[in-house]
């Protein structure tokens, strides 16, 4: 599978299935909406670092 930059994603994530990576992020952005809000800070951390790590790996950064 390429993303829309020419990169292979399922060789620059070997360990990560782009697909089940994205609907992990719904399902837990829908979570949050149910979550208190004092919640949502570190929630949304959690998903950005994991977000990050996979854009980190796709550009061998």
């Amino acid at each position: 599978m390429e993303n829309n930059i020419g990169h292979d994603l399922s060789t620059a994530l070997p360990d990560v299935n782009p697909e089940s990576l994205v609907a992990e992020v719904r399902a837990a952005l829908i979570e949050i909406d149910s979550m208190e809000v004092s919640d949502h800070a570190s929630r949304f951390e959690e998903l950005h670092q994991k977000l990050n790590t996979a854009l980190s790996s796709i550009d061998g950064i």
